[in-house]
């Protein structure tokens, strides 16, 4: 008996989504980040207005003051979705755990001097709690904004804002033990310095523009506080006084802004450039909320650092700060 074994090539019937194409200009090939985004925002058939916000819809683009022709304009220029995002996460998870265990195992904790041991369980561990404060800030603006071009990438964020406070726990208790996590929540509660940061944080909560919230929180916070604190002090300043364990611990940090700092910055400028009242208005809220930032930040970084010190390392993190956003379209 003779087996004759033929190829036969099967042509799709089309080549993406029907709500793809229509984003992407016609039936084309489309990547894995536009399949998972592009047209996938409820728009219609929504039954009822909700009865704690009946001016609103469900999901509803006049919950900000900014318009948008486009929302899907808003786009990650990392071009995450889930996959891709759990995968590069996964990785740095696998490298922290490295750094961790690194750290452990040479006793390089023991070998940390007092000042960089006490300014360490001082500075970093209470900011466990302005994580969690962003993790909440962006499932808020995933839940009331609009796009998911946008709103899929706070999800996100909000997830990394809770890796990160977890981190911070456990550097916590590898430094001392479980009565120093304790002892930074009464600090976050009642330490005059930590009382204007804890004033920022909780109005946050209460902004009720989405958009809004996303400059007070991933832009002028976060553009403000990783920098300084992660950059200057941690990286700078704890490292030349034999702290590099720190560094090596709070290196998520690190990497992930410099990452998501893209992320904000192209929202930021495609916002800006679609019309001058866009424009007028990301430029107040910058400002305000930047000021804001700045006045919560000082008394930290007054209360760890020596006064050479402390002063530059602020104003350095408000002019990068400010090059950014000039970077994005609005001068300050």
């Amino acid at each position: 008996m003779q087996i004759d074994l033929k190829t036969v090539n099967v042509k799709a019937l089309r080549n993406t989504f029907a709500n793809v194409a229509d984003r992407i200009g016609g039936d084309k090939q489309a990547s894995r980040y536009q399949e998972a985004t592009m047209g996938m925002q409820p728009d219609v058939n929504f039954h009822y207005r909700p009865t704690w916000d009946p001016d609103h819809e469900i999901f509803d683009p006049a919950r900000t003051a900014i318009k948008m022709k486009d929302w899907y304009a808003l786009k990650d220029p990392r071009q995450l979705y889930y996959g891709n995002w759990t995968m590069g996460r996964a990785r740095q998870q696998d490298a922290m755990e490295s750094n961790f265990n690194f750290v452990e195992t040479r006793g390089l904790i023991t070998a940390l001097p007092d000042e960089v041991r006490d300014i360490s369980l001082r500075l970093l561990v209470p900011l466990r709690h302005v994580a969690w404060g962003a993790n909440m800030n962006n499932s808020s603006m995933c839940a009331y904004g609009y796009g998911t071009a946008i709103t899929a990438p706070c999800s996100f964020h909000a997830m990394d804002q809770l890796g990160i406070a977890q981190y911070l726990t456990r550097l916590g208790l590898l430094l001392a033990d479980v009565e120093q996590l304790d002892a930074a929540k009464q600090a976050w509660l009642n330490a005059p310095e930590w009382q204007e940061l804890r004033r920022y944080v909780e109005d946050s909560f209460v902004v009720q523009d989405w958009f809004e919230l996303f400059v007070a929180q991933n832009l002028a916070l976060d553009g403000l506080l990783y920098p300084l604190i992660y950059g200057s002090i941690v990286d700078d300043y704890l490292a030349a006084r034999n702290g590099s364990a720190i560094a090596m611990l709070t290196q998520f940090m690190t990497e992930w802004h410099d990452e998501t700092s893209r992320w904000v910055e192209a929202q930021i400028k495609v916002a800006a450039a679609e019309s001058p009242e866009n424009k007028a208005l990301l430029q107040q809220w910058i400002t305000h909320w930047r000021d804001r930032a700045a006045v919560a930040l000082a008394p930290l970084v007054k209360a760890v650092l020596p006064a050479e010190w402390a002063g530059d390392d602020l104003e350095q993190a408000i002019t990068q700060f400010n090059a950014r956003c000039a970077k994005a379209g609005v001068i300050l």
